[in-house]
This record gives structure tokens, sequence and C-alpha cells, in this order.
């Protein structure tokens, strides 16, 4: 982006302090009009063809009377549809709510609602869902794949005829988006992330390499922001994104090999059961050439696994979907670090703070908190919990709390030690889970594992851990918590192991410790 650039242009248009992703794929389309933009199985869409598209759902949206301080609700599996309507909400200056699939018919209902959806998109699985609680979602809806009786088609609904949309004129502050948090934590909240911190993240994207010559693979859900963090860079710098509606390990490989990709995004689950696949060898993956981590804990030894058996260097994002700070770990650079999470990202400001709001001293324990050009706007309609979300410093400059525990290491890498909320208090002192976690993963029969806290009659909380063995493998309970205990500290011992099938996690990995210590709970019946 040295060159010179003729204005208009997207090369010109990526160096302004401000811009927009509609733009952008507007002059990819007069740029490179066949150059491919979005794949789904067979099916293909270049910029001429995505442009016109977001043209027609644009005006389509803008005769209904939507534009901007209007939203859309989108909840469906990843497609062509699914990601013009989002790219062509956007160009009539419509916020979207991508919804998540996997949640229940009275929570989408309830999120749909909450965003003041004026239309709701959705395929034909998602319109069944939510046939119980229809009569409750104010917004109609249209079926994005056309393959329901009980909802509009899309095709009806955009109709044959070619428009040209009218431009937004949209403003910074303007919402892009309204992400629902998974729910981890209790109730999900509407995170309203505006076009100026959309634009951040494009911008930030370049130094890893995306550009008309990348290939973008996407496994992960568009409703996730972990997802957009990579899909709106892919767009902005010209690439071509291969959507996969639906993750599995030997697809992944195929689509990875078969198309020549040079990027992804991936949950560490995802490079786990990919690495942990027999036939994972078996496939070239030379092409690769930035793959990238978010969203969840990642381990130190699957990234030196990474590192080791898949071409292309490994970056790990630590941050949050309301923005605020990020951290940075370049694994492939600072192989000696991949028990952090790296350091901040330039231009962004990472504190460590106590339980009163004070800011700790060096290699001290404390919340994590951030700031940086990219924040969100704050919860939707939510207030409370905005200012909840928000700590303050002595100038009066805005950071975002994380709810996460750490400790800056003596050459500025960020360690994570856990999620405040899911940190133990037994006996009046603090166990951190992940530590526990970590012993326990160096058992040969661990496959994955999490501990949680319960209430305890003797300590306040103890902790239990949950635990998926590899296949092929045989070990009681019993004998895990003998071996674990026996290399924990005292105050941190389990007080119980129990050996599950499978963790529940949400659509993006993270594990659902609120529902594995209800479980529990609701098994024992009882404290320890």
């Amino acid at each position: 982006m040295s060159r010179a650039a003729s204005p208009g242009s997207s090369s010109s248009l990526l160096t302004q302090p401000f811009g927009t992703l509609s733009a952008l794929i507007r002059a990819h389309a007069a740029e490179r009009p066949t150059h491919p933009a979005l794949m789904q199985d067979a099916r293909q869409l270049d910029y001429a063809a995505l442009d016109q598209w977001m043209d027609r759902i644009a005006a389509r949206l803008q005769r209904e009377g939507l534009g901007r301080g209007t939203a859309i609700a989108i909840c469906a599996a990843p497609s062509l549809e699914y990601a013009a309507v989002f790219l062509g909400a956007l160009r009539a200056g419509v916020a979207v709510a991508p919804l998540a699939p996997s949640s229940t018919p009275e929570s989408l209902a309830a999120m749909a609602g909450d965003a003041d959806a004026r239309l709701f998109f959705a395929d034909a699985e998602v319109v069944a869902l939510l046939a119980p609680v229809r009569s409750t979602i104010a917004a109609p809806f249209i079926a994005l794949d056309n393959g329901s009786t009980s909802a509009r088609g899309f095709a009806e609904w955009l109709g044959a005829e070619p428009v040209q949309a009218t431009q937004a004129q949209v403003e910074p502050s303007d919402p892009f988006n309204i992400i629902y948090s998974s729910g981890t934590t209790g109730a999900p909240k509407g995170i309203v992330q505006s076009h100026a911190m959309r634009w951040v993240h494009v911008q930030r994207a370049e130094v890893y390499e995306y550009g008309p010559q990348a290939t973008t693979l996407l496994a992960t859900p568009l409703y996730s922001n972990t997802t957009l963090v990579s899909f709106a860079p892919s767009m902005a710098y010209g690439g071509n994104v291969v959507l996969m509606p639906k993750f599995d390990v030997r697809g992944y490989l195929e689509l990875a090999q078969r198309h020549r990709v040079t990027h992804t995004m991936l949950v560490p689950v995802q490079y786990q059961r990919l690495l942990a696949a027999p036939e994972f060898g078996r496939y070239d993956l030379s092409s690769f050439r930035v793959k990238m981590c978010t969203s969840a804990p990642f381990a130190a030894a699957l990234k030196a696994d990474i590192l080791a058996r898949w071409p292309g260097g490994l970056v790990e994002v630590y941050g949050m979907t309301e923005g605020g700070g990020a951290t940075v770990l370049a694994a492939h650079e600072f192989p000696r670090k991949l028990h952090t999470v790296g350091k901040p990202a330039p231009g962004h400001d990472i504190r460590l703070i106590d339980d009163a709001g004070r800011e700790v001293g060096p290699g001290e324990v404390g919340e994590v908190v951030g700031r940086s050009p990219g924040m969100m706007s704050g919860y939707h309609k939510k207030p409370d919990q905005t200012a909840q979300a928000e700590w303050f410093d002595a100038e009066g400059r805005r950071f975002i709390r994380t709810g996460d525990v750490g400790r800056f290491d003596e050459d500025g890498f960020l360690i994570l030690l856990d999620r405040k909320k899911d940190m133990i208090i037994s006996g009046g002192f603090n166990i951190y889970p992940s530590d526990l976690e970590s012993v326990l993963r160096g058992h040969i029969a661990v496959a994955e594992v999490a501990v949680v806290g319960v209430p305890s009659a003797r300590w306040g909380e103890t902790p239990v851990a949950f635990v998926v063995t590899v296949p092929g493998t045989t070990v009681t309970p019993a004998a895990l918590l003998e071996w674990a205990n026996g290399r924990l500290g005292k105050i941190q011992r389990l007080a119980c192991v129990e050996v599950v099938p499978h963790l529940p996690r949400s659509g993006i990995g993270k594990v659902l410790k609120r529902e594995l210590r209800q479980e529990f709970l609701t098994r024992s019946g009882a404290v320890l």
C-alpha cells in the first residue's frame, strides 16, 4: 500500500482513516470483476456478481423502509446467501444481528426482539425450529434457502429486476452489527460493534498477508465475532473466502488442499481434532501462510504441535467481542512463549487491576482491562451492564474489563490464569482451574478436561474435574484423581474426577462450565 493509488481504488480506500467494507467490495468489483469472492461447495460468486447481489439486497431493504437506525436478524448455516444478505444490509446502512442456530427458540425470539429486527432471515431448519415461538417474533421471516413452506422464499423476496441501491451515508459510530454473547455467563447480551470498530479490524489485518491472492477457509459460524474478524479483512483486501457450512475434519482438509488455502481462523478444539486425525499428514497444506486462533484457551502443547506439523505461521489473538485491548502471539516467532497470549497489539493499552479497581504492580496478578481504537459502543439497551464492563484510569480514559485474570512476565508477555468468575476460592485460597487442567492434560489418557468449582461444606468451594479420555485408553476416575492429586499442591487438590463422553461447548468451541457445574449439582443434590 506504499505504491501510488488512484482515488476511489481499493488500495487508496484502505489508507483512509475511515471507510466501509461495502465501498471496498464495490472497488474490487470494478478492478477485478471476475476474481472469486465467495465459494460454497460447487457454487461461486465473483466480485462483480457479489456487488450486484449486494445492490439488489440493499435496494430491496430500502424499498421496505430499512436504512440507518434499523436492524435485521440472520440465523442460518453459512452460505452465499447469508454472506450476501449480511453485506447487502451494510450497504443499506442496516445493522445486522447474526444469531446462533444452536440457541433455544425462546432465546432466539428474545434476541430478535432485543435487536428490534425488522426482518428475520433464516434457513428452513431454523424456520421450523422457531415454529413454537413464531407468534412472539414481530419480524417477517425470509427463508434464505427457499426451502420453507411457512416463510417467504429469499428469491421471491429479492425479485428479479437488476437495481442499484442508494449508497447509505454511514457514520463511524453507526452500528455494523449486534453480536449476542454466547450465553456462557448467563443471558446473552447484544454487543454493538460500530463501523469504526470494524474498520480498525480491517486495517490492522494488513500485517497478516491478506490480499487478492489470499484464500481464506472459514469453518466457524458467521454469527461469531471469531469468524467476522477474518471474513471482513478477507473481503476488504479482495481475497477469496471458502465457506464451510459445518466443520468436519476430513471435509476441512479436503477443502484446504483443493483450494490451496492460505489463511484460516479456527478455535482450539478444531485444531485439536484436525491434528488428532490419522489422515492429517496425508494432505498437502503447504499453501498456508497464516493460521489464526482465538475465542478459547489455547494449550501450549497444541500450539507446539501445530508449529511442528502444519506449514505457515500461527497467530493467537486474545481479546473480546466487546473490544478493548487485544494481545497477539506470533507463535512461530516466539516458540518459547507458547504458554502466553503474547504482547499488546500495536496501539493497544492492556493493564491489570485488583478487586478495588487499582492497577497492580509488575509481576502481580490482576484482572485484564484493555483500551484500543476498536471498542464496542456498549451492550444494546443495557446501559447498566455497559457501565459494569467499563473501567476508567486516572486520566478518565475508558477501558473494557475482560473478566480474565492474568499477569505479565518479565518480557511483557501476558500469561492468562483464568476467568475471574471461574476462579475457585477454597479455604480462603485462590485456585485457578487452568493450573489443574494443565496437570491433568499431562496424563496419557486425557484428551480434554474442564475443572469447575462446586460448593463445599468444609472449604466453601472445591474443584471437580470433568475428563474426556483418549479413544482406546482405559482409566478409572479414582485412578485419575489419585494421579492428579499426587502432582497438585495441597490446596489445589481435586475433590472428584468424572469421566464424560464430551464437554458441552458453544458454537465456537468454548466449554460451557456453567452447564457442567449445574449438571453436577443436580446429580449430587448436595455440597461436597
